[in-house]
């Protein structure tokens, strides 16, 4: 199932996506998802971030190979965790606006998981992934010299907003960057979720043992290497196989 949140014609609405229509649904996407009995061309439809998170959890060093490129050892015992404000979420396709407070400005693609109903503490014969209401396409955009300057990552992480795809399911993923003029892709990174150190399942045990997941907390869990420095004029994309592709301008 492919799950949305969508604006049409000025109203703001959530569904889900079957062939091209949007279902639309009577309630919101966390609670009373029962068909509203109207569809939607998708081509009509302006999809949004899928949800506004009460907070976002990222996990950072999740790929060695990324941990090494940025000159840090991977963590071992334990995940590295961050928060991001909520503020810091755009929509697919919104811009990408570079402050001018910082000089070096780098994307990071992710998968993205949303959490659809209250854990703490899961009892050891639960399966983590019960709480999932879905998996999202996440560019988590970073302002990589405040990051590096402050030590602890809450300039860096949440100055910039950071696109949010909606989606359904787990995959692979990759990140693409165009440059200005003529059509000039490049793949900048490229990995696959079992390449994580620590996996969706046991992030969610962990994080649920610290604080208590909402619905509609999002974990962001971690980039490959190949992060690099957004420029004005980019469009950068974010693809999860699977799931879909999030794609934003930069400026």
């Amino acid at each position: 199932m492919k799950l949305c949140r969508f604006d049409h014609k000025g109203k703001t609405g959530c569904g889900r996506i079957h062939g091209g229509v949007v279902e639309v649904f009577r309630g919101e996407l966390l609670e009373n998802r029962e068909p509203a009995g109207i569809t939607l061309p998708l081509a009509d439809v302006r999809l949004l971030a899928p949800l506004l998170p009460g907070k976002i959890i990222g996990i950072g060093r999740n790929y060695a190979a990324h941990a090494r490129e940025m000159g840090n050892a991977p963590p071992d015992e334990e995940p590295l965790i961050f928060l991001k404000p909520p503020s810091a979420v755009i929509s697919p396709g919104d811009m990408i606006l570079l402050p001018a407070v910082s000089k070096r400005v780098d994307h990071e693609a992710e998968l993205g998981v949303i959490i659809g109903r209250t854990a703490h503490h899961i009892p050891a014969e639960e399966d983590p992934l019960g709480y999932v209401l879905g998996y999202s396409c996440v560019n988590d955009v970073t302002a990589r010299d405040m990051q590096k300057k402050d030590v602890q990552f809450t300039r860096g992480k949440g100055l910039t907003p950071s696109a949010l795809r909606p989606r359904r399911r787990d995959g692979t993923r990759s990140h693409e960057r165009d440059g200005v003029g003529p059509c000039q892709r490049e793949l900048r990174q490229q990995a696959r979720t079992s390449d994580m150190i620590f996996p969706v399942r046991q992030l969610i045990r962990f994080l649920a043992g610290i604080m208590t997941l909402m619905p509609g907390d999002l974990i962001a869990t971690g980039t490959p290497s190949g992060v690099g420095q957004l420029a004005s004029g980019d469009v950068v994309e974010v693809e999860v196989e699977g799931v879909g592709v999030l794609s934003n301008p930069v400026r």
